[in-house]
C-alpha cells in the first residue's frame, strides 16, 4: 500500500488516517478502496454533507428538481454556479476515464462492505456558499463570479499525474497560499471553517480507528485542527448582512420615492418627468438583461413593467417575475433536467431551459440593480436642479 501521502495521527486513544484525494483522480479512488480494506476502521469520514451525499446516491436529481420554486427561493444564482462547477469536475473526471467524486463513492461503497460506520463529515453545503457569499467583500464576489464562468472554457489536458502533483505538500501548500493572498475571504469561510468542522467530525467518529477521504486542500489545516477545539456554533450559523448592506437596501427605494413624491409636490410635470426616468432606466436595462439572455418576447415585457415596482421594495426582485415568466413560457422539460447530470456548456446556458430560465432570472435582476442606480443618479441630479443646486 502506497503510505507516501496519507496521514496517520493519534488522538487520544484513537488512529486517525487521512487520505488525501483528487475529486477527478482515478487513482485517488482506488487507494480509498485499498486503505479502507486494509485498515478495516470501525468509522470512514467522507467529505461530504447530507445534501450532496442524496445527490451522489440519487441519479434523478435533476429529474426531480422544482424550478419555480428554485427561483421563489431566491437560489437561481447559487444552483447556476453549483451547476458551472461540477460540469468543470465532469469534464475533468471525463477526460481521465472517471466519474466525479468516485472517490467519496469508493469510500461510501467501501464503509458498507466492511460494516464501518459512515461519517457525512462536511458543513451543509448551502451554509457554506452563503456564509462565503456574505463574508465576501463587492471586488472579492465580482472576482468569485469571473473565475467560476471562466470554467466553462477551460479545456486544458489533464494528466493523472497533475493529479498527483496536486496532492504533494509543496505544491499544494503553493496553492494554498496564493489563495490566501488572492481569495482570503474565500479561503476563510469555504477552506478554514471547513477543516474545523471536519476535525470535529473526524475525531468525535465512534471507533478507535478511523478512516478519513478528504480533498487533499483540506488535510494541512484538519491535521492541525484534530488537536484544537471547535466551535461549531460559530461556524455553522449564517452571519448577519452587514448594516451597510441593510441601509443601501432599504435607504435606495425610500430616497427615491421621497424625489417622486417631492417632485409631483413641486410640480406635477416635473413629477411624470421624473417619473418616466424612472420607468425608462430601470425597465428599459431590466428588459435589455432579459433580450441577452434570449428571453421570451412576453418576459422582455413583463422585466420592463416589474421592474421599475421592484426596485422600490427590497422584499420583491424583478428576476423572480421574469424568472417565472420564461419558465411558464419556455417550460423545461425531462430531457433538460437530464442534461444537467452530464455538465454543461456556455451553449447549454442558453439552450437548456432549465439553465436559461436561471440565466433570466440571474441577468433581470442586474439589469433592474444597474437600471436603479442609473436611474437614480439621473432622478438625483433633477432634485438638486429644483433647489438651483
Amino acid at each position: 500500500m502506497d503510505e507516501d501521502n496519507i496521514q496517520r495521527l493519534h488522538y487520544q486513544d484513537k488512529e486517525i488516517i487521512l487520505i488525501p484525494t483528487a475529486h477527478v483522480s482515478k487513482k485517488s479512488a482506488e487507494q480509498v478502496e485499498t486503505v479502507i480494506n486494509s485498515e478495516q476502521p470501525d468509522s470512514v469520514c467522507v467529505e461530504l454533507d447530507q445534501e450532496r451525499f442524496e445527490s451522489i446516491n440519487d441519479q434523478n436529481k435533476w429529474e426531480e428538481m422544482n424550478i419555480f420554486e428554485v427561483i421563489k427561493k431566491k437560489k437561481s444564482l447559487l444552483l447556476l454556479v453549483n451547476l458551472i462547477i461540477s460540469s468543470f469536475q465532469s469534464r475533468m473526471a471525463e477526460k481521465l476515464g472517471i466519474n466525479a467524486g468516485q472517490e467519496m463513492r469508493q469510500g461510501i461503497a467501501s464503509a458498507q462492505e466492511i460494516g464501518a460506520e459512515l461519517v457525512l463529515a462536511d458543513r451543509n453545503i448551502q451554509i457554506t456558499f452563503k456564509r462565503v457569499w456574505r463574508g465576501l467583500g463587492l471586488w472579492e464576489k465580482l472576482k468569485l463570479i469571473f473565475q467560476i464562468i471562466s470554467m466553462l472554457f477551460v479545456d486544458e489536458e489533464i494528466t493523472e499525474e497533475d493529479m498527483d502533483q496536486l496532492k504533494s505538500g509543496d505544491a499544494l501548500n503553493v496553492m494554498l497560499t496564493e489563495m490566501g493572498k488572492s481569495f482570503p475571504g474565500i479561503k476563510k469561510y469555504l477552506l478554514d471553517e471547513r477543516d474545523q468542522y471536519l476535525a470535529y467530525k473526524i475525531k468525535n467518529a465512534s471507533g478507535q480507528k478511523i478512516v478519513a477521504v478528504l480533498g487533499a486542500a483540506h488535510v494541512p489545516g484538519v491535521k492541525e485542527e484534530i488537536f484544537k477545539t471547535q466551535n461549531l456554533n460559530e461556524i455553522t450559523k449564517l452571519p448577519p448582512k452587514a448594516k451597510w448592506t441593510k441601509l443601501i437596501t432599504w435607504g435606495i427605494p425610500i430616497v427615491i420615492l421621497f424625489i417622486i413624491l417631492y417632485s409631483f409636490f413641486n410640480n406635477l410635470s416635473t413629477g411624470i418627468d421624473v417619473t418616466k426616468t424612472w420607468i425608462i432606466w430601470n425597465g428599459s436595462l431590466a428588459a435589455l438583461g432579459v433580450l441577452l439572455g434570449r428571453g421570451h418576447i412576453l418576459t422582455i415585457l413583463i422585466a420592463f413593467i416589474v421592474a421599475p415596482l421592484s426596485s422600490l421594495n427590497p422584499a420583491i426582485a424583478a428576476g423572480w417575475f421574469a424568472g417565472l415568466a420564461e419558465a411558464y413560457f419556455k417550460k423545461p422539460q425531462v430531457k433538460d433536467f437530464q442534461k444537467l447530470s452530464e455538465g454543461i456548456t456556455i451553449k447549454d446556458i442558453y439552450t437548456n431551459k432549465v439553465t436559461h430560465v436561471l440565466l433570466i432570472v440571474i441577468l433581470a435582476n442586474l439589469g433592474s440593480m444597474i437600471g436603479t442606480a442609473v436611474g437614480g443618479a439621473s432622478l438625483l441630479r433633477t432634485f438638486f436642479n429644483l433647489f438651483n443646486f
